[in-house]
């Protein structure tokens, strides 16, 4: 079953490949790459799924996988786990087969009680050098080995 979340995907034609990051939100599709958006929609029944999925570049890039920059995509898969994969083909390049793998991505977990130094920065004043934290050490000594 697709659960909601966000998911890197993998996409491929015969014209090339890609990755990009997809949100999946109570069948909604949304997302992008460096050169285009994503939208659509999409319905699970038990371990498959359609989608409708619409891209848009906003970008100046390399061509689309699929030729033209603005296509709509009906797509059928199958999820097992935390992975699902998909083809179909585009309405405006129905020659092209395209396959997507997503990948479910879980969020980081925030950093419990992570201590660091504040520095208080003044954009008047250059920072100081060297304080005795942090002197150079000479080329001859290792930091791996002790001084003698």
């Amino acid at each position: 079953m697709l659960r909601d979340g966000k998911y890197a995907a993998w996409f491929r034609t015969a014209r090339g490949q890609g990755t990009g990051i997809v949100h999946l939100t109570e069948g909604r599709i949304s997302g992008s790459d460096s050169f285009f958006t994503y939208g659509g929609s999409y319905h699970v029944e038990e371990n498959r799924f359609t989608a409708v999925l619409t891209t848009r570049r906003h970008a100046e890039g390399p061509p689309s996988v699929f030729g033209p920059d603005e296509v709509e995509v009906n797509l059928s898969g199958v999820c097992k786990g935390a992975m699902a994969t998909c083809s179909g083909t585009a309405r405006e390049a129905p020659d092209v087969k395209f396959e997507a793998t997503l990948i479910y991505s879980q969020e980081d977990a925030p950093v419990a009680d992570a201590k660091c130094a504040v520095v208080k920065l003044n954009a008047d004043k250059p920072p100081k050098g060297h304080d005795s934290r942090s002197r150079p050490r000479h080329p001859s000594m290792s930091p791996r080995t002790p001084a003698s």
